[in-house]
């Protein structure tokens, strides 16, 4: 049985209750309907503001980072008073601002194989607000595993995507993509930037396909994937096709349990997010400024991207993006230490780990990146 709507409830969504598509009974069933959001960022900024005011009844919310500055250029579900503050907290208090008649559940954790199947009892779709190919493939496949609707989004620079995949009806995710890439090889947002606007636009329709599967209404974007590009407006379709041979849906799947992608990827979560290389290669600031002014030999490697030295640089450093190392190895002393920086330390790991893999022995990663450089030695200095 569907819920009852109270009056105020109805005069919230008197909009939606003129709509023959949804009516009275759509309405119900929004508010009976759970989606989980894994991600509060870009994505799940504009899919927390509209499933609330949509009058979807529960709402989950995972993430396990907090409000930084420079989140408020596209997450505009925080605000300048939530810095500092959890981001499935600043959500939560936003969303039930909106609509105080849902329900907003937080999970600040790690979304990871062993916490999934917990963390997604209850919910009835599960929405893809990350930035990242190991929550991508776990939600994935936790999806197919369950029996769940899958809405995916995600977002680079200036171009969006966006599908719903259901291997009930149509193709996974995994029929798309088989296999995760290789770490490094994909740059995040936080590496490659992202045009502020475009969350919201990729978002919006996400949450759009939410209330379709929710309502039963229109087609949604089962075997179908939706490419926009925001400098030129275009709108691509691109339709799919399920894989009878997919390691999760297909005849003879071998997938048949939930694997901890950030390990199977490479990509150590919370190290990797905090730029540490761990052991003894995390160098401090002041470590490499001592050697410097000591005069000891040392090679500094900024593996940022070309734009970003008009940020910030340092002097004598030797510029390598990450994209061109392997092919420029041959311009590096391995008889000195080498000091690989980035912006936070996250690209320079991926760059040791990759140098490591070719006999490098003799390296370091600035803990903390130039942002740390510029806060702990030169305070002149733009962090960005």
């Amino acid at each position: 049985m569907l819920p009852e709507l109270t009056q105020e409830e109805i005069l919230r969504y008197s909009r939606h209750l003129l709509i023959p598509e949804v009516g009275m009974e759509g309405q119900q069933k929004l508010k009976a309907a759970s989606v989980l959001i894994v991600g509060t960022g870009g994505l799940g900024s504009p899919l927390g503001l509209y499933l609330a005011a949509a009058g979807i009844g529960r709402i989950g919310l995972v993430d396990y980072d907090v409000v930084d500055p420079s989140n408020l250029q596209r997450q505009i579900i925080h605000g300048s008073r939530q810095l500092g503050q959890l981001k499935v907290e600043s959500a939560r208090q936003r969303m039930q601002d909106l609509n105080p008649f849902i329900q907003v559940d937080v999970f600040n954790e790690v979304f990871s194989a062993q916490n999934a199947r917990q963390v997604a009892d209850g919910f009835d779709i599960l929405v893809d607000g990350s930035d990242n190919f190991p929550t991508r493939y776990l939600l994935n496949d936790l999806a197919v595993l369950t029996g769940r609707p899958y809405v995916y989004g995600s977002i680079f620079r200036f171009e969006g995507q966006v599908s719903v995949f259901d291997a009930r009806r149509g193709a996974c995710y995994r029929c798309l993509f088989p296999e995760p890439p290789l770490p490094g090889m994909v740059p995040s947002c936080a590496e490659g930037g992202v045009f502020g606007v475009l969350p919201g636009t990729v978002g919006t329709l996400q949450a759009i396909e939410v209330i379709k599967l929710v309502l039963g209404i229109g087609e949604p974007l089962i075997d179908k994937l939706l490419l926009y590009d925001a400098l030129d407006a275009s709108l691509q379709t691109v339709h799919l096709r399920k894989n009878p041979k997919c390691r999760v849906c297909g005849s003879h799947p071998d997938i048949t349990q939930l694997i901890d992608y950030e390990a199977f990827c490479g990509v150590p979560t919370r190290d990797m997010h905090a730029g540490l290389a761990g052991g003894d290669w995390d160098i401090e600031p002041l470590e490499v400024l001592r050697r410097l002014q000591a005069g000891e030999p040392v090679q500094l490697v900024d593996v940022r991207d070309p734009v970003e030295l008009q940020i910030s640089s340092l002097p004598g450093a030797l510029h390598i993006p990450l994209s061109h190392l392997p092919q420029r190895v041959g311009e590096l002393d391995d008889s000195k230490p080498i000091i690989l920086f980035c912006r936070t330390g996250v690209r320079s790991v991926r760059a040791l780990r990759l140098l490591a893999a070719q006999g490098f022995t003799n390296l370091y990663s600035l803990k903390g990146g130039i942002n740390a450089w510029a806060e702990q030695i030169d305070p002149s200095m733009y962090r960005y």
